[in-house]
């Protein structure tokens, strides 16, 4: 069982920045790759970014590729998400995930909902304009 608690959100202004964390809890964390994913109002939750256990592989959502990175810490049981130059369109819940499936180095299998198996209750995000 793996529990993760996202933090690190709020109001910032369009062009500002912002690092979300996730913490997990509860199993052995540095063998699972883990995403970002988020969903604004009114529409589907969309991925963000993921990251291998080593963090030697990441992939992005071409809408936050330059201006988002993903990292891990496994000593800590984390994953961060540094949000920079931040649009109004990045406005959502964002949300940390982490998967228990034999890993495919396929940026469709990182960035496929059904392809994690546990949830954070995710970390608001809004963005003035």
């Amino acid at each position: 069982q793996v529990k993760l608690v996202e933090s690190g959100g709020g109001l910032v202004q369009a062009g500002g920045s912002l690092r979300l964390s996730c913490a997990a809890s509860g199993r052995t964390f540095n063998n699972i790759p883990m995403a970002w994913f988020r969903q604004a109002p009114g529409k589907e939750r969309e991925f963000v970014a993921a990251i291998t256990w080593s963090g030697g592989t990441t992939y992005y959502a071409d809408s936050v590729k330059g201006r988002f990175t993903i990292a891990r810490d496994n000593a800590k049981n984390s994953i961060y998400l540094q949000m920079n130059s931040l649009k109004s369109e990045d406005t959502a819940l964002y949300y940390c995930a982490a998967s228990l499936r034999p890993i495919r180095f396929l940026a469709s299998w990182f960035s496929a909902e059904s392809t994690y198996d546990y949830w954070g209750q995710g970390t608001q995000v809004t963005v003035s304009s």
